[in-house]
């Protein structure tokens, strides 16, 4: 059994190359290949900065990510305080190799197992000694040339940069949720939205604006355009909202799944004057969205 280890959120371009990596070298040793990955995230249990941290996937995204890249098992090790006082030899030994058979570990460049894991090196060292075979994957950059990491795709869309995250991720970022009832008030200057209440709460929300998105539901693919945030013209409060205007589409899909990929950000969050400048932004942002299909 060849073995990889990892929260792997987002499953991004670096996670994937480990991936390749990990299938490779299974299908070369004529053995099954195996992700042992974690859940709830490591910050979350030790809470360090868990108020603030959002992920990139749900674990069950995860889970079917890792499967489409030809992975044999995906196994998901429950993370707690007791789990996190392991050390680098007492992972390797009674659960890599002890509980799931592991002849082989495949580490990424920044790779650290264990409580007393100093780098990946460390790990690698000790994996020798105890008769594991290391393969290591090298540091991988993205098209623009950027180091991938999660905490970077995180800032990325913090920052409202999806197109920037897309390119470290290998795809474009998305949410998934179910469409609820909201105040109706696009309807009434012709621009239906469909609200969304994500199904996974940790889930990461870009930052506040317009975004030129791929909508999924009932089965079709369809072209939109999302604002999150606060709608500081209609409203007074601080509750964040998820609102699609689907662009040539009316139906009715409350209760139903929907799932939004962002292609672009098109601009800022803004308060408008009147309902009449904002049903004038709107067209020019529906204009500029079918500018970009």
């Amino acid at each position: 059994m060849v073995v990889a280890t990892g929260f792997f959120d987002g499953v991004h371009l670096g996670h994937r190359q480990v991936i390749r990596q990990l299938v490779e070298a299974a299908a070369v040793r004529g053995v099954e290949s195996t992700v042992l990955t974690f859940w709830p995230h490591p910050r979350n249990v030790l809470q360090k900065e868990a108020r603030d941290l959002r992920l990139l996937t749900t674990l069950q995204q995860k889970k079917e990510i890792l499967l489409e890249l030809g992975v044999d098992h995906v196994e998901v090790l429950p993370f707690t305080k007791d789990f996190s006082t392991m050390t680098v030899e007492e992972y390797l030994r009674e659960t890599v190799i002890g509980k799931y058979g592991g002849t082989a570990i495949l580490l990424g460049y920044d790779n650290r197992i264990g409580c007393d894991a100093k780098d990946a090196d460390h790990v690698a060292r000790i994996a020798e000694s105890m008769g594991l075979e290391v393969i290591r994957a090298e540091m991988v950059l993205s098209g623009s040339g950027v180091a991938v990491s999660s905490t970077k795709i995180r800032g990325r869309l913090a920052e409202g940069d999806v197109a920037g995250a897309a390119d470290m991720l290998g795809y474009r970022y998305s949410l998934l949720g179910v469409v609820v009832a909201g105040n109706r008030l696009g309807r009434t200057i012709g621009f239906p939205t469909a609200n969304m209440q994500l199904y996974e709460p940790l889930k990461l929300i870009p930052a506040n604006g317009v975004y030129f998105v791929k909508v999924k539901t009932l089965g079709r693919e369809l072209y939109g355009m999302c604002n999150i945030g606060c709608r500081p013209t209609v409203s007074e409060g601080n509750a964040r909202t998820i609102e699609t205007n689907i662009f040539g589409f009316d139906e009715d899909i409350y209760g139903l799944d929907m799932e939004i990929s962002f292609v672009k950000k098109i601009r800022d969050e803004i308060r408008f004057d009147s309902l009449e400048a904002l049903q004038a932004q709107l067209a020019l942002d529906r204009d500029t969205c079918l500018g970009l299909i």
